[in-house]
């Protein structure tokens, strides 16, 4: 399947429904899910808009939104290790699997909150939830909610995929945010995701009867109750369970998208690349705008070393995505104020991992992946994840290496102030030749 995508994109072929499936493992990560979630969630979904006997434009506007509905996902990340003093993505993970009632929520939210700290500090931030319980839980699904219907609206995507996402929290009964919607008033795209998602989570964490259990135990609460009855219809067609489960799901995912969509030009995938981007950079409040500045940065440097004209464009890509891979790695280790131990530097370096992993399931980014994933890399091979020798690492890697240096450097992060130009310049002076390039540096130097 590798080998098919990249021929596809030496053709010049680019599929959007390709492109977004593959992005969405970025967003899987980020909420804590089992990889390919967002994909099952668009396999259960659209059988359901099938079955609804949709339009092929309503169809279309589903098949994405699906993929797409955590688009918003990183933009709470921080805020929820900050009130809940707890891994983002655990939290995320775990809360999916609590019931309905107030008393499963509170035991979840109270046995989770600032599980490692001493007693005064847990009872202080439990303390603090239990005041303002309401408006925590709305400013977090707001917020959600908002970024992602953002985001999908910068990608070209309809009205109708941009309020679905919006509202996909919302409940039938009128309990659930941002703006507590209820019945037929929520937009069938995000009644569906929600019932979607439900039995997603449920089968993974539990079964196929969990599942449906769960959908069942939710019906006119959380779910519209007729789509339940269309579940249950899906659910018992020959082969449902075994395409959920299989992993050619995302295959069958992509072959059955509508044929209506977006022309996938250089513009678009520009614009895609930039999107993700913002995702990464909402992840923490100490990342804001980097991969902005470092793309920006490394399209002036490659021009002054060497990267010819017809491939900055593509370096700019690359530097927009670098990060991506650190949807993956907890907001407590992201933002944590002092050092690293030995376990949360494993997790940080496996970000240019998951970088890899990310990028290379696309077939247009397929050899943008390794130059994106080894900006750790180093010159003297003591880099990560490869530990690659000089002769391995790319010109565009070490262009990108320099810029992400710089830009961390002069921002602030969580364990000290961000340093002004000189000062930044001079401790990039000592790494030359060992983490830097020096005639990426010396472009660099010209350049700020």
């Amino acid at each position: 399947m590798l080998h098919q995508r990249i021929e596809a994109a030496q053709a010049g072929v680019v599929s959007l429904p390709e492109v977004i499936g593959a992005f969405s493992y970025a967003l899987d990560i980020t909420e804590g899910q089992p990889a390919g979630h967002c994909i099952r969630a668009c396999w259960i979904g659209t059988r359901l808009g099938r079955m609804l006997g949709l339009a092929e434009c309503e169809r279309h506007d589903l098949h994405y939104m699906l993929l797409l509905k955590d688009l918003g996902c990183s933009s709470n990340s921080a805020r929820i290790c900050e009130l809940y003093d707890a891994d983002d993505r655990a939290f995320k993970q775990g809360y999916k699997t609590v019931g309905t009632g107030l008393a499963a929520t509170l035991h979840f939210v109270f046995s989770r909150t600032a599980a490692e700290a001493s007693f005064p500090q847990r009872a202080k931030a439990i303390a603090h939830i239990l005041r303002n319980g309401g408006e925590i839980a709305q400013e977090l699904i707001t917020a959600r909610c908002t970024r992602g219907s953002e985001i999908a609206r910068t990608l070209r995507f309809s009205e109708a995929v941009c309020e679905g996402i919006y509202h996909l929290d919302e409940h039938w009964d009128g309990s659930g945010r941002p703006d507590g919607l209820m019945e037929a008033t929520i937009p069938l795209p995000s009644r569906i995701a929600l019932l979607a998602q439900v039995a997603d989570v449920f089968h993974r964490h539990a079964g196929r009867t969990a599942a449906v259990e769960e959908v069942r135990r939710r019906a006119a609460s959380w779910l519209d109750p007729e789509l339940v009855r269309l579940f249950k219809r899906c659910v018992a067609q020959p082969g449902f369970w075994e395409t959920l489960e299989s992993p050619l799901v995302e295959q069958r995912v992509a072959s059955d998208a509508p044929a209506v969509s977006l022309p996938v030009d250089e513009d678009y995938l520009d614009s895609i690349a930039a999107a993700f981007g913002q995702v990464v950079d909402a992840k923490s409040p100490y990342t804001a705008g980097h991969s902005r500045r470092v793309a920006d940065l490394a399209a002036t440097l490659g021009s002054s070393v060497g990267v010819p004209a017809g491939r900055i464009r593509w370096l700019r890509r690359a530097a927009l995505l670098h990060d991506i891979g650190k949807l993956g790695v907890s907001n407590k280790i992201l933002d944590k104020p002092g050092g690293l131990d030995d376990r949360e530097w494993s997790e940080m370096r496996d970000h240019a991992v998951h970088t890899q992993a990310i990028l290379g399931r696309i077939g247009a980014l397929t050899d943008l992946a390794p130059v994106a994933a080894a900006h750790h890399e180093r010159l003297d091979g003591a880099g990560y994840p490869l530990g690659l020798a000089q002769s391995q690492i790319t010109l565009e890697t070490r262009v990108i290496t320099v810029c992400d240096f710089y830009d961390a450097l002069t921002s602030d992060r969580p364990y000290r102030r961000n340093l002004a130009t000189r000062e930044a310049l001079g401790i990039m002076a000592a790494q030359v030749g060992h983490a830097l390039d020096e005639r990426c540096f010396e472009a660099l130097r010209a350049c700020v």
